[in-house]
């Protein structure tokens, strides 16, 4: 069933094995990131800070409507980690084709929902007026080109869970370097608004969905995608949507709690809400080695689980974890030395960068807290036990941090409030998970279908 680039869990030294898989997760996911990154980058710097807090106001918003189906994609994935696992090609064929038909119907759907509510949208996050128009031009065609951004995470999912996590950095690299041309091409070269950069964004993300889909077609791993073959398989349908939905509605809960933050950071200055965006986008880039970890153990346990070898699993479950926390740390201390620099590229604005660079040193030290949170659900997700990190971010990281933040900053309107209930909320998901797994027997009973 596998080729040279799929990865086999199921043997040899345990931590390269899951160190091998996570590299190109985590240079894929860098070159994802280098989406916005770029548009942030060259609108800050070509557009002025003001265009940049406009891009930046809605970036928790677009988290919110695609980071649900990020999650679906990690449920689907797991379902398809474990049929490898297991060695089952015609429930891997069924699952991959529901899959699939899923995000295209999804895709559209939000595709209009968004074009359509996007004024309406903006103000509910508090837009500051004078950016509303700006914001609404960026998020509107970004909005108009979702679609590719659900299908191309789909797919990297589908990808990932046969043991590939080669090509889809491969795709990335090539559409990061088309997303970057056409924001310069757009922008420095005809000078064109931000509405350009969201194009930019758009086409890009095209060009890796499409190449992702080019793959499952020609049937690299074993398991051949025909159009003809899309439809609903009932028995895995439901074990998607079991594992899947909680993780996506854990990812749009969390970006929906992220936009309430966000419409507290836009009643601060147009340099707070610039930094406060610029800083979202430099942890984006620290966090990588944190997800690609996370997803590394949720397709590794999967797949030792779907073999019955629960004893390889608990080993490789113990040693991802600590490296991933040892990897956060060192990244964390890096960004709080050198803070200051890493916001400059974005703007030149000194409010901006002073902004930006508090923020960073409010949490740098504290990466380990989200290593140990993404890494702890990623064993969970593998297990089939999507609820249970469902429920424990959704009672820390959202409940609670709205709850802190909008008392807080009823007492004390200072944005530090906002920057200390990440820290805050980071510990109390973590204490949680380390009680779960430490006092529950989370690897067995989990069951996939």
């Amino acid at each position: 069933m596998a080729d040279d680039d799929t990865m086999d869990f199921l043997s040899g030294p345990i931590l390269k094995k899951i160190t091998a898989f996570a590299v190109p997760l985590l240079l894929g996911n860098l070159f994802q990131q280098l989406y916005n990154a770029a548009d942030t980058f060259i609108v800050g710097n070509f557009l002025g800070s003001e265009a940049l807090a406009a891009v930046s106001s809605s970036g928790s918003l677009t988290f919110m409507m695609v980071g649900f189906f990020n999650g679906m994609a990690v449920g689907a994935g797991v379902v398809i980690s474990h049929s490898y696992g297991a060695g089952d090609d015609e429930r891997l064929s069924h699952a991959l084709h529901s899959d699939v038909l899923f995000g295209i119907i999804s895709g559209l759907l939000l595709t209009v929902f968004a074009v359509l509510f996007t004024p309406s949208i903006l103000r509910w996050i508090s837009t500051p007026e004078e950016l509303l128009p700006i914001s609404s031009e960026y998020f509107r065609i970004y909005s108009a080109g979702i679609f590719f951004s659900v299908m191309y995470n789909i797919l990297m999912g589908i990808l990932n869970a046969f043991g590939d996590s080669r090509h889809p950095l491969y795709y990335l690299m090539i559409s990061s370097a088309v997303n970057i041309v056409l924001d310069l091409v757009f922008i420095a070269g005809f000078g064109m608004g931000v509405g350009s950069a969201a194009a930019a964004t758009i086409i890009s993300q095209a060009v890796s969905a499409v190449l992702c889909l080019q793959r499952l077609i020609r049937g690299e791993h074993g398991i051949r995608l025909r159009f003809r073959k899309l439809s609903f398989d009932r028995r895995e349908m439901r074990a998607i949507v079991r594992f899947g939905l909680p993780a996506g509605l854990q990812n749009s809960i969390v970006g929906l709690a992220n936009t309430v933050i966000q419409a507290s950071v836009n009643t601060f200055s147009s340099a707070v809400i610039a930094g406060f965006g610029v800083y979202g986008k430099i942890e984006g880039f620290i966090l990588l080695p944190v997800t690609a970890f996370s997803l590394s153990l949720t397709t590794f346990i999967a797949q030792t689980t779907g073999a019955g070898d629960l004893r390889r699993a608990e080993d490789g479950a113990r040693k991802g974890l600590l490296l991933s926390i040892a990897v956060a740390e060192a990244a964390g201390a890096l960004l709080f030395i050198f803070a200051p620099q890493l916001v400059r590229l974005f703007s030149d604005d000194p409010d901006v960068i002073r902004a930006g660079a508090a923020q960073a040193r409010i949490e740098a030290f504290f990466y380990f807290l989200p290593a140990i949170s993404h890494g702890s659900a990623g064993l969970l997700r593998g297990v089939g036990k999507a609820f249970v990190p469902m429920l424990v971010l959704l009672a820390s990281w959202c409940i609670f941090r709205v709850v802190f933040v909008s008392i807080a900053l009823s007492f004390s309107h200072s944005v530090a409030i906002i920057y200390a209930a990440y820290p805050i909320t980071w510990t109390i998901s973590s204490i949680i998970f380390i009680f779960y797994l430490r006092h529950s027997d989370w690897l067995k009973g989990g069951k996939i279908g």
